[in-house]
């Protein structure tokens, strides 16, 4: 329900009419307006300022936090790297002090004036006096031989097995030498 006045007109309408009718009554309410919007601008541009600058308080908080944990993360990488490095080394003379001990399979180290027994029991093995510039003067089987680094002598200590002796390498205290013997197939 609407009030009404004399000519029928309603309260608000004439209220409204009055009030904008008038041009100094214009000029506030726009006056009023601008500063309204003005007055929201400024403010959410200072609020917006206020949430940036904590944001990048917490993100300036955050790049710190990272940096840190990416130095830890960095020293532990030099301290493992070390760490395997370490055991490498540890791994690598292992297997030479193995070697040293227990050699490749049919490769003996042989030092002068030693004898062996290899090749599964099938040749007697000696080196006579220190190796020579030129090659080593081996006993295979109470025959003695100069031979060569990577020559291949072939004994044959029966008839049903072909053996093959090769000096691998030498120096002034011990010859690396390969002996290995295998049946003859029968033709």
């Amino acid at each position: 329900m609407t009030d009404s006045t004399d000519g029928g007109r309603s309260v608000r309408g004439s209220f409204r009419q009055r009030f904008l009718a008038t041009g100094e009554s214009r000029f506030v309410t726009i006056a009023a307006f601008l500063v309204v919007i003005l007055g929201i601008s400024i403010g959410g541009h200072l609020y917006g300022r206020f949430l940036s600058a904590r944001d990048l308080g917490g993100r300036d908080a955050a790049i710190e936090q990272l940096q840190s944990e990416g130095q830890k993360l960095k020293r532990e990488l030099d301290d493992k790297s070390a760490q395997i490095t370490a055991l490498q080394i540890k791994l690598a003379n292992a297997q030479a002090a193995l070697e040293a001990i227990m050699p490749s399979e049919n490769t003996y180290n042989v030092n002068p004036n030693q004898t062996l027994i290899v090749a599964n029991g099938h040749l007697t093995l000696g080196l006579i006096g220190s190796p020579g510039n030129e090659g080593v003067i081996l006993n295979v089987n109470g025959k003695q031989q100069t031979v060569p680094a990577g020559q291949v002598l072939a004994v044959a200590p029966d008839a049903s097995t072909k053996c093959a002796v090769v000096v691998q390498s030498f120096d002034m205290f011990k010859a690396v030498v390969n002996a290995s013997c295998a049946g003859v197939k029968p033709q």
